[in-house]
């Protein structure tokens, strides 16, 4: 329990503290009142400043069953624990997904990466996050589990604003599927942050193959935003510049318009390099 006494011992207000060992185990805990902490990247701050005060704090990073990253049937399937750094040095996923590897190096610094999960990351919905716009642009799947049942959703259905998903106080993220990408397909990505790991002004991810364009803006809106006219335009032939210019124009602020095309542009040009 942090601060035992309720006195101050610590910044967050007090709260009783669980760590399980199973998901099982986990599921079991899940409330109203509970919230998950993963690697504590983002929990945390919430929690010292207090604007975070749950019940309970359901500490799953004994959870050994959630840190995987696998391809064995096609899709590449990411466990919830699995640290963003581990994801930065998967030979599987530079080679096969190239687009996530690109991503996560813009992640805070090392030292975040090498404590931070990917599916913290993704449950935190940060809408100018890296890995959530990257994930939304190659269309990944999240798998969620309750004592109830599991269910899948995907991007639009997952995030529904700054901070907040579509998961229930009840359910775990547990996995992240992202479909398997077609032969020839190339990938960029771009952001601007005021200094080196600091957090994203804005960016831009971007998967082109054959029959398939997928372009995402972080930093862009509430949730990670598909460029779906950008998109269309680049499968039909368009200039990078024109659907770059596409994917920002409905962006109101004149700054954030500008600077959302020039890092979608780079972003496409790199993925069609």
């Amino acid at each position: 329990m942090a601060g035992a006494s309720g006195r101050g011992l610590v910044k967050p207000a007090p709260f009783a503290y669980q760590a399980p060992a199973t998901v099982d185990e986990a599921l079991r805990l899940l409330g109203a009142d509970s919230a998950v902490l993963a690697g504590g990247q983002s929990l945390v701050p919430l929690l010292n400043l207090r604007l975070a005060r749950p019940e309970r704090v359901v500490d799953i990073n004994g959870i050994g069953e959630l840190d995987y990253i696998s391809a064995d049937d096609g899709p590449l399937r990411i466990g919830a624990m699995t640290r963003q750094v581990a994801l930065e040095r998967s030979e599987l996923v530079h080679r096969r997904w190239p687009l996530l590897h690109k991503a996560v190096r813009f992640v805070g610094h090392a030292q975040i990466r090498s404590r931070g999960t990917v599916g913290g990351s993704v449950a935190h919905a940060d809408p100018a996050a890296e890995l959530p716009a990257a994930l939304t642009a190659l269309d990944a799947r999240f798998h969620l589990r309750s004592s109830g049942g599991a269910r899948t959703v995907g991007p639009s259905e997952f995030f529904l604003g700054p901070l907040y998903t579509a998961r229930e106080p009840d359910e775990l993220l547990v996995e992240i599927e992202v479909p398997e990408q077609p032969e020839g397909s190339r990938s960029g990505f771009a952001e601007h942050a005021r200094t080196h790991g600091d957090f994203a002004t804005a960016g831009a991810a971007a998967v082109v193959a054959p029959g398939r364009v997928g372009i995402a803006l972080l930093g862009a809106g509430p949730v990670p935003a598909r460029a779906a006219a950008a998109e269309r335009a680049l499968a039909g032939g368009a200039e990078p510049r024109e659907a770059a210019a596409l994917a920002a124009r409905d962006i109101e602020d004149e700054h954030r318009r500008a600077l959302l095309t020039e890092l979608a542009r780079r972003a496409i040009e790199e993925a069609m390099a």
